[in-house]
C-alpha cells in the first residue's frame, strides 16, 4: 500500500534489517487478538501469500475467494486481502482468539507489529509503536520473528513485487479506477500472479520471476 508516513510519529525512530533485534514478542499474544480484528481490507496479500495459503489449505484461489478472501482496489489496482467476518469484524481465520492458519499466515501478519519502509528499491523494517497494545514486549531477531525460509530470497521478492506494482498503481490512480485499459490491467495482473496456480512442489521464486519478466514485457506505463 502506497502511503507517506512520518517515522518519528509512528515508530521508535529506528530502521531495522532482518538481522537486527526488535521488541516484537508479546508472550505469544496470549489473551489478545486485537491485531486480528477491525483490519478492514488492509491485510493485502502478495502472490507468495496466496501460494502459501493455496498449498497449505489445498484450495484454489477461486475457492478461497468464496469465504476467506476478497478483492478490493488498493491504490488503483485490484488486489486480494484477508476477509473480516461480518458478525465479529475479526479475521475469518481467527478461532477461539488464536490464528487458525498460523503456519500459513500472510507476510503482513508475520511482521506485525513491524512495518516496511521502502526506499531506494529496497526496504527496511520499522517498529510500529501505536499498533499493538500488549505491554512488556521482548526482543526477538527479526528473521526469527518473520519465520519464513530463505529469508534473503523472500525479502528480494517483497521488494521487487512492491517496486513492480508501484508505477502501475500510480498509473491507475492518475487515470482513475474506471476505463477499459485499467480493467484490462487488473485482469491481467490477477490472472498472471494470482489465479494461475504456482507449482505446489516447485520453486515459487523462480516461477514468480518468470511471470514477472513476461508481465514486464507485456505491460508498460510509459
Amino acid at each position: 500500500m502506497l502511503r507517506d508516513i512520518d517515522l518519528k510519529k509512528v515508530s521508535d525512530g529506528k530502521l531495522y534489517t532482518s538481522s537486527d533485534m526488535a521488541k516484537t514478542d508479546c508472550n505469544g499474544c496470549r489473551g489478545c487478538s486485537s491485531c486480528c480484528r477491525g483490519m478492514g481490507t488492509s491485510i493485502i496479500l502478495d502472490p507468495f501469500d496466496i501460494h502459501r495459503l493455496c498449498t497449505g489449505l489445498q484450495r484454489s484461489f477461486e475457492e478461497l475467494l468464496k469465504d476467506c478472501l476478497e478483492l478490493n482496489v488498493a491504490d488503483g489496482i485490484i488486489l486480494p486481502n484477508l476477509r473480516m467476518s461480518k458478525d465479529t469484524d475479526a479475521c475469518v481465520f481467527l478461532t477461539d482468539g488464536r490464528c487458525g492458519i498460523h503456519p500459513l499466515r500472510p507476510g503482513l501478519c508475520r511482521i506485525f507489529p513491524l512495518g516496511r519502509y521502502y526506499e531506494n528499491h529496497s526496504f527496511w523494517y520499522f517498529l510500529q509503536i501505536h499498533e499493538c497494545p500488549s505491554p512488556g514486549k521482548s526482543k526477538v531477531k527479526i528473521r526469527k520473528w518473520i519465520d519464513t525460509p530463505d529469508i534473503r530470497r523472500y525479502e528480494k521478492f517483497i521488494g521487487d513485487w512492491h517496486y513492480y506494482l508501484k508505477p502501475l498503481q500510480e498509473y491507475a490512480m492518475d487515470f482513475g479506477h474506471g476505463g477499459d485499459n485499467i480493467r484490462k490491467l487488473n485482469m491481467y495482473l490477477l490472472n498472471q500472479f494470482y489465479l494461475k496456480p504456482y507449482a505446489a512442489a516447485g520453486d515459487f521464486y523462480q516461477e514468480f520471476y518468470e511471470r514477472l519478466e513476461t508481465a514486464s514485457r507485456a505491460l508498460s506505463t510509459d
